[in-house]
């Protein structure tokens, strides 16, 4: 389905990881290659993520990008020397052939998933598109956001978990959802980072919970989970959006090779 994914047939899930936005080309080659080192000696497949620009911001003086062109063409050159796939969300109808562009996925935000019209514009690109669950949403009315990308004609869809809200500053996992939207067909991935998020903070900045992303990670493969989500830095405490809920770069290593015998023991079942 995603287009030049690698050990599609290893039995492991496939991760999209990366940086939160990106924030320069360095960063996103060293980010690239830490994970792609790993993914390819653990035979895990993956795809690049990495956000042109954060349109969901706190405040109005919170780091948004570098430039949308910019960016994109960093993405674009992270998957064309690496010769893997890159996943980028958008923000608006208007940005879908834009950013298509450049990369081979195009994820909705899950604040974005019920908005009929960036649907239509991601389904109508032809990529590969990958929607966020609404924390306001069921598992079960997943199925409907689907729907628009297939009546476009668009088959090639994905479905991401990041966590339901709970209260006013804090997210769960519901893992009873992953095998609902299996039912629809369609791959299930499970957001890790962002399920730990903890939004709404008095100043102004998210904040999270990291040292929860190997639990939610763990229960997450042994479900089932077809695909796992996660944002990674190599200086998680300056990083310049949702450092507080990001897995540090060096931790990236330990964390799949756990994951991925989880993976072997439950294929073995």
């Amino acid at each position: 389905m995603i287009p030049k994914l690698k050990y599609t047939d290893s039995g492991n899930f496939f991760i999209l990881a990366g940086p939160c936005v990106i924030e320069g080309e360095e960063m996103a080659f060293r980010i690239a290659e830490h994970i792609m080192k790993v993914s390819d000696q653990l035979k895990v497949p993956f795809v690049f993520k990495g956000s042109y620009r954060k349109a969901n911001r706190s405040r109005i003086d919170s780091f948004s990008g570098i430039g949308d062109e910019k960016a994109l063409k960093i993405l674009e050159k992270v998957g064309a020397s690496f010769g893997i796939p890159t996943v980028t969300d958008i923000h608006a109808a208007n940005e879908a052939e834009m950013a298509a562009a450049y990369v081979d996925v195009l994820q909705i935000p899950a604040f974005l998933c019920r908005q009929t019209d960036i649907l239509m514009a991601a389904a109508q690109t032809g990529k590969v598109v990958n929607i966020k669950k609404g924390q306001f949403l069921s598992a079960e009315s997943m199925q409907f956001a689907a729907q628009k990308v297939v009546d476009c004609g668009n088959k090639n869809v994905m479905l991401t978990d990041r966590g339901t809200t709970f209260g006013y500053q804090d997210l769960v996992v519901d893992f009873r959802g992953i095998p609902i939207m299996q039912k629809t067909g369609f791959p299930v991935i499970l957001d890790i980072t962002h399920s730990l998020q903890q939004p709404n903070q008095t100043l102004g900045v998210t904040g999270g919970n990291p040292e929860m992303i190997e639990t939610i990670a763990r229960a997450g493969v042994a479900v089932g989970v077809d695909g796992l989500f996660l944002e990674t830095h190599f200086d998680p405490a300056n990083a310049k959006s949702d450092g507080a809920n990001m897995l540090k770069l060096d931790l990236f290593e330990p964390l799949l090779t756990k994951l991925v015998r989880i993976r072997q023991t439950i294929n073995q079942i």
